[in-house]
């Protein structure tokens, strides 16, 4: 059995994230309702790499859609690390449905990423900083994932958004195929974002 850290976890990332309107007849399969207007969902894909001083150091690629729920809610459809720990961790104490996979980023004043599992790639991305004034925000949302019912998990976060430019590629065939023909509609840098995760 692989040993993780009790919730809460409390980590530190840095995040690069972009926002998408998809068809709701174009979602995977959700633990709860999405969050739908004039026919469109939001989903959010994220490559987020967890440092120092947190609890645990790993990298990440993911996807959520907006939900609805007492607050702000999402439910991670796809997502992929490369620790077995925040693996075992993810699955077991909030039912989040991670899977392994390499990820590789490399920083600078573009930042790349990849990711692909031992079968095929997933998805690619280059994001670049938009000028923007740093702004140090708290917020707070539910994850919201099947287990015997609806499994709500808080997360408590101090952000610092800043605009970025964004190109993605997914695998048409892969699980973010989805995706692969469509343009975000904003794209954000999250540097330093404090996160804490779970009860």
């Amino acid at each position: 059995m692989t040993t993780y850290p009790p919730q809460p976890w409390n980590l530190v990332a840095d995040a690069r994230v972009s926002i998408w309107r998809v068809p709701a007849a174009d979602l995977p399969a959700l633990a709860a309702e999405p969050v739908v207007i004039a026919g469109h969902a939001s989903v959010f894909t994220a490559w987020i790499d967890y440092t120092p001083p947190g609890q645990l150091t790993y990298h990440e690629l993911l996807a959520a859609v907006a939900v609805k729920g007492r607050r702000v809610s999402c439910s991670i459809t796809g997502i992929w690390v490369d620790s077995e720990v925040s693996l075992a961790g993810g699955r077991e104490l909030w039912a989040i449905p991670k899977d392994l996979a390499t990820l590789d980023f490399t920083g600078g004043r573009t930042f790349t990423a990849t990711a692909a599992t031992a079968d095929d790639w997933i998805a690619t991305a280059a994001f670049k900083r938009r000028t923007g004034l740093p702004l140090r925000l708290p917020t707070t949302f539910d994850v919201v994932q099947e287990r015997d019912g609806l499994l709500r998990t808080p997360v408590g976060a101090k952000i610092s958004p800043r605009p970025a430019s964004a190109d993605w590629s997914f695998n048409p065939s892969g699980p973010l195929g989805y995706l692969a023909s469509r343009r975000p509609v904003t794209s954000l840098e999250l540097p330093a974002s404090d996160l804490r995760f779970g009860a």
